[in-house]
């Protein structure tokens, strides 16, 4: 959908409340994202809806207003879940501001924090629940809640929960909630799991999608830096002197993002970290310090990647590439967020060329690859044009086998792999 036909859709006739589109105005939406125009009819109208778009596409307001609006209408409650704690909280600030005026209460469960305030909430029977998977067990296992009362179910994120190792917590959940129920399924991507998922928890969902699964955001424009690891500290002050913004880096582990943080501070930026072994008030102050330019540099592990939820990031950094290759996709997505434009980029060791060869192939676009000098590389001998493409050409197999980190040949599958993630 072009700039202008999105400029030319309405809220008005998706088949939303009177008093919800009223609160939309009066915060400010004026045109429905293109997920949005999708899904809300479909959603409103009570049929199960799986909806895959990439980050950064309105994917929260979606649900959320349909959501809303069968609260409203029926004496029942709403569950939506969540992986981050982060996201979760973002999710549960957008609720509040269209459920005040229902008169529709909400509360958020998230690990991290302490148990009293949530039990404070879930005691004044909130209509919609937030929730991360692991922290709701454990309101669920102390009798603190109960689910028999679920109308609308939301799965947000479904694929990052799944590849994070909830699928035990989602199905020890879905086992207490009514089958007669309204399931919102939403994604960036549609791995096979989420399809088992669908056909076993959902009744015959419609699935709108706006984007190919995998698709990167458009307006981003992403290029690759070539550099050996011992020169990555030197070339990142450099791309901090190049680009004035706010900028958001990712590395792959918590002390790689303790390291880069304390070489950032060093270059004489101001700073911020979030990952697993930050406190929840911790992670929260550097969100809030990131959003208001406090910091003007945030480096996260991919804990982060879908939870934040900041306008205008000028740049995000991959100091890592991630583990998994999907992961790539919703770390780019936090900046070109709604229609603008964006800067991605990318440092890679010389030894993970096959990595860069599966993010194309994922993202079916030809990144532009430089030396640490900025020049470009030549790969015209590089067979690493997505499958399909126009650009695809025939040839002999290049010598570069490609490789990953135990130095087996080939890069890394970057689909899901079953069983628990190690916290980063």
């Amino acid at each position: 959908m072009s700039r202008t036909e999105l400029e030319d859709q309405q809220f008005y006739g998706l088949g939303i409340a009177p008093t919800l589109l009223e609160r939309l105005e009066a915060l400010g939406f004026k045109h429905p994202t293109p997920i949005q125009f999708k899904a809300i009819p479909v959603a409103t109208g009570g049929d199960d809806v799986i909806g895959i778009a990439q980050t950064g596409t309105g994917k929260t307001l979606a649900f959320s207003i349909p959501m809303l609006q069968q609260m409203s209408a029926r004496s029942k409650m709403g569950l939506v879940l969540l992986p981050t704690r982060e996201l979760a909280v973002q999710v549960e600030e957008t609720l509040c501001k269209l459920a005040g005026p229902l008169g529709l209460r909400t509360v958020v469960l998230i690990g991290g924090v302490s148990m009293g305030p949530q039990m404070k909430g879930l005691r004044a029977k909130p209509h919609v629940i937030v929730a991360t998977p692991g922290r709701l067990i454990d309101h669920l296992e102390q009798k603190n809640v109960r689910l028999d009362r679920v109308g609308v179910l939301v799965l947000d994120e479904a694929d990052r929960m799944l590849d994070m190792g909830f699928a035990p917590q989602l199905k020890k959940i879905l086992a207490v909630v009514p089958s007669e129920r309204q399931t919102m399924l939403f994604s960036a991507t549609m791995p096979e799991e989420i399809a088992k998922i669908a056909r076993t928890y959902m009744k015959s969902p419609l699935r709108v999608e706006v984007a190919p699964s995998g698709t990167a955001a458009e307006k981003v424009d992403q290029e690759v830096y070539i550099v050996p690891k011992a020169e990555k500290a030197q070339l990142l002050g450099r791309l901090l002197q190049e680009h004035k913004g706010t900028v958001l880096v990712f590395t792959r582990t918590k002390h790689g993002a303790r390291k880069v943080a304390r070489d950032v501070a060093h270059m004489r930026h101001t700073v911020a970290e979030i990952h697993s072994n930050r406190s929840q008030h911790q992670r929260q102050d550097a969100l809030k310090g990131f959003s208001n330019g406090r910091y003007r540099v945030l480096v996260a592990t991919d804990i982060a990647a879908r939870g934040i939820d900041v306008k205008n990031i000028e740049l995000v950094l991959n100091y890592d590439l991630p583990d998994h290759t999907e992961d790539y996709v919703h770390r780019i997505g936090r900046t070109g967020r709604a229609g603008l434009s964006g800067k991605a980029i990318s440092l890679a060791d010389p030894a993970q060329k096959g990595d860069i060869r599966q993010i194309e192939r994922l993202i079916r676009k030809t990144l532009q690859v430089k030396t640490p000098s900025g020049e470009l590389v030549d790969r015209s001998h590089d067979l690493s044009v997505p499958a399909g493409s126009s650009q695809q050409r025939r040839g002999p197999r290049p010598p570069f086998r490609g490789g990953n980190r135990s130095g087996r040949p080939g890069g890394r599958s970057g689909g899901y792999r079953g069983g628990p993630r190690r916290p980063r």
